[in-house]
């Protein structure tokens, strides 16, 4: 369990912040266009912000946080898809409860829907989609 702690792996978590931190400008900006532009459903808007950094954030945490070499990147993509979809389901409960529960504006629910996904996306990636043994003690 030390390993799960290591400094390695603080790092990457760090770098995995640093990419999620695009992915919630390319998010709001998607979200925001749409809902606001486009005028579709805000769930929808939220779906789509969500998947389309989803998308950019795989590319960059594929190459620049865990360097993966996996020749297999449909494999590893649907991997990282997969695990988003989840995180897109974590993301629209979170956001759902803070809106219609506690009243919470939209926007400032959506930050912290953001930070629970996180820490769900980066345990899932680093112990499934960029892990070339499967093992949860690479580090």
């Amino acid at each position: 369990m030390d390993k799960v702690f290591s400094q390695a792996f603080l790092y990457k978590f760090l770098k995995f912040g640093a990419v999620g931190f695009t992915g919630v400008f390319v998010d709001y900006s998607i979200t925001y266009f749409t809902k606001e532009v486009l005028k579709v459903p805000k769930y929808f808007a939220n779906a789509l912000g969500f998947s389309t950094a989803a998308t950019t954030n795989y590319y960059l945490n594929r190459v620049w946080t865990f360097r993966s070499q996996n020749p297999e990147v449909l494999v590893e993509f649907s991997e990282f898809f997969i695990i988003s979809l989840v995180g897109l389901g974590i993301n629209t409960l979170v956001l759902w409860l803070l809106v219609s529960r506690f009243k919470m504006n939209f926007y400032v629910a959506k930050l912290f829907a953001i930070g629970v996904v996180t820490i769900w996306n980066f345990l899932a990636n680093a112990f499934i989609t960029f892990n070339p043994d499967r093992s949860f003690f690479i580090y």
